[in-house]
């Protein structure tokens, strides 16, 4: 997540050329401590590439957290590679192999985040293959992509299943969704206003440690900070926002407030995506089953959709 460090150009090497309708190829980049997987549609060939950055918590370049691996960033990767758009999708800071760039998590910050977000933005910039510069950001990355977004000259900006307003009225909506009891979500409610406030809460309800446990308040104060639709307001590069309808996360009321915070946007709505961008029911415990099911495909018109937005930049 953080970043703090002049960035490091080292040696690519290539891992394999993987066999598809379009054939791709893969090689490891880095940044200082951080790590990622750059995606060539084909050997040579100069084009658009894309920084892919993920959503919240633990998940991986791949889009894969500790206890599940759907693969769906992997996935969106090799498809915008079939369709002739090269991408980067990176490890964050204290994640997978770029575990090693922070020693604490009470270091993490989502300034830093950005700021790593902005580094590999100019790293990928370096590659001979890369023409120009986009962002696509998954979740809680959308507002990542969104703040690097500010700091850099990007020709475009996707942003997928993003959140439309500030972290914690999120928070409390995602609670209810789930069921959670109304004295639980009066709890998280306080301590959410405590944090935004720059208090410590320590101790934490054993309910909510996962949440909000001492080590992770640092992240959480600067993330409840910013409101997505008002950063996106002061971007200036072409958006596309896509939103699914059956997605238990972020709604597609989000995404129409995204939509309206600026001219200059697009907004496509695709039926039936989960937050896990593949196709899912509404019923909670069956769209819940495909969070960890990596042999489904993505969401159909997903990459496609991207990957005509990129190139007609």
């Amino acid at each position: 997540m953080p970043w703090s460090a002049v960035p490091l150009l080292c040696a690519a090497i290539v891992l394999l050329p993987t066999a598809s309708a379009h054939a791709w190829t893969e090689r490891e980049l880095m940044v200082g401590d951080l790590s990622g997987t750059l995606t060539l549609p084909m050997p040579g060939a100069r084009g658009p590439a894309a920084l892919i950055w993920p959503g919240s918590g633990p998940f991986d370049r791949d889009g894969n957290l500790p206890e599940a691996r759907p693969d769906m960033l992997k996935l969106l990767a090799h498809r915008l590679a079939e369709a002739g758009v090269a991408s980067l999708r990176v490890d964050k800071r204290g994640i997978g192999a770029s575990k090693g760039a922070v020693a604490r998590e009470e270091d993490l910050t989502f300034d830093k985040s950005i700021a790593d977000a902005v580094a590999w933005i100019d790293r990928l910039r370096q590659e001979p293959e890369i023409e120009e510069v986009a962002l696509i950001g998954h979740s809680e990355g959308a507002l990542v992509a969104t703040m690097a977004a500010q700091q850099r000259d990007v020709s475009a900006l996707v942003l997928v299943a993003g959140a439309s307003e500030p972290a914690p009225a999120i928070i409390a909506r995602q609670l209810e969704m789930a069921g959670a009891p109304e004295t639980l979500r009066r709890a998280s409610a306080r301590i959410a206003a405590q944090i935004a406030a720059g208090q410590t809460v320590d101790p934490v309800p054993a309910d909510l440690a996962a949440l909000y446990r001492p080590s992770v308040q640092p992240y959480l104060a600067s993330w409840f900070a910013l409101n997505p639709a008002d950063e996106l307001a002061s971007t200036t590069a072409p958006v596309l926002v896509i939103q699914g309808t059956t997605d238990l996360q972020t709604t597609v009321d989000d995404a129409h407030r995204l939509a309206a915070s600026r001219s200059g946007i697009e907004l496509v709505i695709l039926s039936g995506m989960n937050h896990m961008l593949r196709t899912a029911p509404s019923e909670r415990s069956a769209n819940l089953a495909t969070y960890s099911n990596p042999t489904l495909p993505l969401a159909p018109a997903l990459a496609e959709t991207i990957a005509a937005f990129l190139r007609a930049r």
